[in-house]
């Protein structure tokens, strides 16, 4: 497992006393890339900027926000932020141009060592969920640019994999589905036994979680951060359908059966708490991925994907405040973001503090 900017060793994060940290372990930035690639949005790109602005405003206003973009699209970025009365003094834009938005996936995955304190960042391959959406050279380089930014430890891992594919309690368990990681587009070398031996020497993970199929219209191939989420280090909130006719149905059902299956390292269940889902959204007469538990947690604070469903939209952020007391829920209108089948988790990965 190569390491760089000036690291020497060849052992592997974990070996060397890393770890993934949970979400809601204290942050020191959230990252984001800039949206730009109008096809990404088909015939519906017009509000995407300015709702962007608005997110990072929301994160600068309880921690720093790191934006990819490039140089000669900066000016018109600061005006949005401004406009939507954005914390200038937390934002920072890294000349770092990039084909899409969808940083969670293309961004670094960070680890930290508890003992030295160190924060380190692993470099996974990026191939556009399976190759799906050429060109993606300039977000299979993200990782790097940000590493030299910020002067980190940079490990590369030979393997594909994207951030949101994963989610992890910061005590060794992750959490993932087979409908992707095993997907032969992604790593089709590899055995399932040697995806989980990866996952555990570049996360510092014990043991992975296996749940099944993902959404209907998730062009990512199922991931996990569309089903179901760690919030505390035995506890794990998922969606759920109650409508026995909508094509998400039997999927959301299996992985619930599937969650309650599964035990702790200490042979205990897990606090399973569902999430029920939006009604059915729609572009161009196409299922979209909308879902409540691609939510983001910061500082202070849950940002929850609402959908103009106002009385789902309050239910799902009565369950996440229940999730995660002390932190303030704050709806976010994704319904034009979903359209290009992903919302707040899947536009952002965090930085541990």
């Amino acid at each position: 497992m190569a390491t760089s900017p000036s690291a020497t060793s060849t052992r592997s994060p974990a070996a060397l006393g890393f770890r993934f940290p949970a979400e809601w372990e204290p942050q020191a930035a959230v990252w984001l890339s800039w949206p730009h690639r109008r096809r990404t949005f088909p015939g519906a790109f017009a509000p995407i900027p300015a709702l962007f602005a608005e997110i990072a405003a929301q994160i600068s206003r309880r921690e720093k926000v790191c934006i990819n973009v490039g140089r000669w699209r900066q000016p018109r970025v600061r005006q949005l932020l401004a406009r939507a009365k954005a914390d200038l003094g937390a934002i920072t834009l890294y000349d770092h141009p990039t084909n899409d938005l969808w940083c969670r996936d293309h961004g670094p995955i960070f680890v930290k060592n508890d003992r030295t304190g160190e924060v380190a960042l692993t470099d996974w391959k990026f191939n556009a969920w399976g190759g799906k959406y050429p060109p993606f050279d300039r977000d299979n380089a993200i990782p790097g640019r940000i590493a030299r930014a910020l002067g980190l430890r940079r490990f590369a891992v030979e393997m594909v994999l994207e951030g949101g594919s994963i989610d992890g309690n910061g005590e060794g368990l992750l959490l993932t589905t087979e409908v992707c990681l095993l997907n032969p587009n992604r790593n089709p070398d590899l055995s399932r036994t040697q995806i989980e031996r990866q996952l555990k020497a570049a996360l510092g993970v014990k043991s992975v979680l296996w749940l099944g199929d993902g959404l209907v219209g998730d062009d990512t191939d199922g991931h996990v951060d569309d089903l179901a989420r760690f919030f505390r280090s035995d506890g794990i909130v998922t969606a759920v359908e109650g409508n026995a006719r909508d094509v998400n149905y039997r999927a959301l059902r299996d992985n619930l059966e599937r969650l309650r299956g599964l035990r702790t390292p200490a042979g205990r269940k897990f606090t399973i708490v569902e999430l029920p889902m939006p009604a059915a959204c729609h572009h161009r007469g196409q299922r979209l991925p909308a879902t409540y538990a691609n939510f983001l947690v910061i500082n202070g604070a849950v940002l929850m994907p609402a959908f103009r469903q106002p009385r789902r939209d309050a239910a799902a952020a009565e369950i996440l405040g229940a999730c995660f007391p002390g932190r303030e829920v704050v709806p976010i209108d994704c319904l034009d973001l979903v359209v290009g089948r992903g919302t707040l988790h899947c536009i952002s990965q965090q930085q541990p503090a």
